[in-house]
C-alpha cells in the first residue's frame, strides 16, 4: 500500500512563493510516476506538475515558468516537491500529491489548501 502525505500549503499573498512536499511510502516508490494536481470547488481536478521516474518534466501552460516540481528517490520512499512561485489569486485550490504507476496503482493524498489573497 502507498501513502502519500503532503505539507507546505497555507495563505501567501500575490506575488508570494510557496513550497509543497508529498512524503510516499510504499513498495518500489521510485517507478512511480509523481505529480501534483489542484481544484476548486464546482471544478475537475487538473494536473499542475508532474515528473516521470527518469525525471521528465510536464506543466501546466498556467503555471510554466512559475512552478518547478522535482523529486528525491529512495528504494521505498519519494519525496517530491512544487515549488511556486509568483503566486496569483487564481491558484488558490487544493492541490494533491499523485503517485501513478498503473490504473489500478494510482494513489492520492489527502490534499493541502493553497490561499493566494491580500
Amino acid at each position: 500500500q502507498v501513502q502519500l502525505v503532503e505539507s507546505g500549503g497555507g495563505l501567501v499573498q500575490p506575488g508570494g512563493s510557496l513550497r509543497l512536499s508529498c512524503a510516499a511510502s510504499g513498495t518500489v516508490m521510485k517507478i512511480y510516476e509523481m505529480g501534483w494536481y489542484r481544484q476548486t470547488p464546482g471544478k475537475q481536478r487538473e494536473a499542475v506538475a508532474r515528473i516521470t521516474p527518469g525525471g521528465n518534466l510536464n506543466y501546466a501552460d498556467s503555471v510554466k515558468g512559475r512552478f518547478t516540481i522535482s523529486r528525491d528517490n529512495a528504494e521505498n520512499t519519494v519525496t517530491v516537491y512544487l515549488q511556486m512561485n509568483s503566486l496569483k489569486p487564481e491558484d488558490t485550490a487544493v492541490y494533491y500529491c499523485n503517485a501513478y504507476a498503473t490504473s489500478t496503482h494510482n494513489y492520492w493524498g489527502q490534499g493541502t489548501q493553497v490561499t493566494v489573497s491580500s
